[in-house]
């Protein structure tokens, strides 16, 4: 699908780059040429997912980040720009959430995610941005979710801070883009990982049965699926594209949109009967 030097010379920086959503995409960036800099809280994953992304071929670099502390993320873009020399694309992908009735919420748990998921981004996208102001130029995605629209029960945090997420980026696309710095993000659908889905799809409770059959594809989305789509726009093939948010769930949230859309599971012979009634009523 893609030219093999699509992103060579491209600086990346990916927040959240050590394990799951964030090392696939990192990955799929590497083995189309990037230079890379992955950040997460932990020393020892990173290591072992720099050694696991350099097999692409790519230059790799990790910085031990807490993007909740504006500190952690002066030194990620200090150490970035003494490794490369400048920073050509930001990945916001760092995040946390869980399931949990809403009135059983504390005032932590809503706070955590919330810390993570909009002052994280918030923290990356400002010292990141002013770099590229600098530099004349820049790309900048984040990784937002379906429900940063809707809203969704039980993710109330991770609701509330998606949908700030979404709102910087289509500001931000507006505002950075006389810098020219282009700003967009991704709602992905479910894609299995590791860590979220053992938080988000507990075994044995008939949870990932569920998700599963809310998707009109039926399948959950493939990791490669999502890095190629975000290879895509962060490269100089989508220039043009400016604050737009793509969402890549094989029609999961428009089938919850559909007031009529559950009649899927109307049997065939009802459907006769109530055929047959409505001629019956002409």
């Amino acid at each position: 699908m893609f030219e093999k030097d699509l992103l060579k010379n491209k600086t990346i920086i990916v927040t959240g780059g050590g394990t799951g959503l964030g090392k696939s995409m990192a990955n799929r960036f590497g083995e189309l040429g990037a230079n890379l800099v992955i950040a997460s809280r932990k020393d020892d994953v990173l290591k072992a997912a720099a050694e696991d992304l350099r097999k692409t071929g790519a230059e790799v670099e990790w910085s031990v980040c807490d993007v909740r502390n504006p500190g952690d993320v002066a030194e990620l873009v200090s150490f970035t720009k003494e490794k490369f020399g400048t920073i050509d694309i930001l990945l916001n992908n760092a995040a946390g959430n869980f399931i949990c009735p809403t009135e059983k919420l504390t005032e932590g748990g809503f706070k955590v995610v919330v810390d993570i998921v909009l002052n994280g981004t918030f923290n990356c996208t400002l010292a990141v941005g002013k770099e590229m102001i600098e530099q004349g130029k820049g790309t900048m995605l984040n990784i937002v979710t379906t429900y940063a629209w809707t809203g969704s029960g039980y993710v109330v945090p991770s609701a509330a801070a998606k949908a700030g997420v979404l709102a910087i980026t289509r500001s931000l696309a507006v505002e950075w883009a006389k810098y020219g710095i282009r700003t967009n993000a991704i709602a992905p659908g479910p894609f299995p990982t590791e860590g979220a889905w053992s938080r988000l799809a507990p075994p044995g409770l008939g949870i990932e049965k569920a998700l599963k059959n809310r998707i009109p594809l039926k399948r959950f989305g493939e990791h490669g699926e999502l890095a190629n789509l975000a290879s895509y726009l962060v490269s100089d093939q989508a220039a043009y594209i400016n604050g737009e948010v793509v969402t890549i769930d094989g029609g999961e949230w428009l089938k919850g949109a559909g007031e009529f859309n559950e009649l899927d599971k109307v049997p065939k012979l009802a459907w006769k009967a109530m055929s047959a009634f409505r001629k019956g009523k002409k």
